[in-house]
């Protein structure tokens, strides 16, 4: 399972809106095929675990254990169901690592398997096959993505120029780590001081992969098109109070003034199939979600020597965390904190 587990992150940032999964083949003790959900619509784990396996060893598939790390799914979608391809294997054993909650799966691919009278195990390594489709579980139990909160700060917790000049905080090194981090979400939000002020191209650049959808938030529609936002290189979906409208590579999503913003963005992004969102900026944005518990991950990335002085706009103010992992990069102490 654990090398399910290995197999199945090589897909991170290419898969969504469908979980990470891999599935490994075992005879005697011997891994005979080995495979994972490469790309969104292709195919899936045990399909190209199960056509992994050589010439030589096919013989071997029927008396083989089959190890998956989520519930192999029992519906037509963009891919046959995997359960229908272990029957027609004749596999005698399953064991898979948890149970998928995607309404059209959620325990029928087990009892299907079972029907047939596949022994099926369930549960092996139960938290670490949730643990890595984190996203995909939190949108399909709570309806709604998976929320990062990210912010860059100076020893003194500043977090910004209070004028028109940007504020460049981390290094090199870190700034790749962010777009890494990029590449694994399905979108990017900032607010609108934040993309007037800065400019941002909210991509990946710095790394490869997966390009997030840009997600920006401007209620009067104040941010002139000339912004690196609005290029057409890459989606872009923003929230506003006037219109409602698709063109191209740009979304206008409109959301109302006397209605909770956080809960309507979130609403919005759920309605858009949209498994994650990291929150790059400003500090009143993050806060609002901090505020409304609206959160999953905050990643907090402090230059250690770099101290700002009078001035300067403070920090988001984050409550009832728990400190999950902290590493440093050159002088950038990096935490990741967890809701208490």
């Amino acid at each position: 399972m654990h090398r399910c587990l290995d197999l199945a992150l090589q897909a991170a940032g290419n898969v969504a809106p469908n979980p990470m999964v891999g599935a490994v083949l075992v005879h005697g003790g011997r891994i005979i095929g080995e495979g994972y959900h490469c790309v969104f619509g292709g195919p899936h784990a045990e399909v190209n675990c199960i056509n992994s396996v050589l010439e030589s060893d096919r013989h071997l598939i029927r008396a083989s254990s089959l190890y998956v790390s989520l519930e192999p799914c029992a519906h037509y979608g963009k891919t046959p169901p995997c359960a229908d391809l272990i029957i027609k294997y004749q596999i005698k054993k399953v064991i898979i690592g948890c149970r998928d909650p995607f309404p059209e799966v959620n325990g029928k691919g087990i009892e299907k398997l079972r029907a047939a009278g596949v022994d099926v195990t369930v549960g092996v390594l139960e938290q670490e096959c949730r643990n890595i489709n984190k996203r995909f579980f939190t949108f399909h139990t709570k309806h709604r993505p998976y929320i990062i909160l990210k912010w860059a700060e100076t020893a003194d917790k500043k977090i910004g120029n209070a004028g028109d000049n940007r504020l460049l905080i981390t290094n090199e090194i870190t700034n790749r780590t962010v777009h890494k981090w990029r590449s694994e979400e399905a979108t990017v939000m900032a607010g609108t001081n934040t993309v007037m002020l800065d400019d941002p191209q909210l991509t990946n650049r710095l790394w490869h992969g997966h390009q997030p959808v840009r997600v920006v938030i401007d209620m009067d529609l104040r941010l002139p098109t000339s912004l690196r936002v609005f290029d057409g290189s890459v989606r872009t979906i923003v929230f506003n109070a006037l219109k409602h409208e698709e063109n191209d590579s740009l979304l206008f999503y409109q959301v109302t003034r006397d209605v909770n913003l956080v809960h309507q963005i979130i609403h919005g992004l759920y309605q858009l199939k949209i498994l994650s969102v990291m929150i790059e900026g400003g500090a009143r944005l993050i806060q609002s979600f901090i505020d409304d518990g609206m959160w999953d991950e905050v990643r907090i990335l402090t230059n250690t020597k770099l101290v700002y002085g009078e001035g300067g706009i403070l920090s988001p103010i984050l409550e009832d965390a728990k400190l999950h992992n902290e590493f440093l990069i050159d002088d950038d102490l990096v935490r990741i904190y967890h809701p208490r």
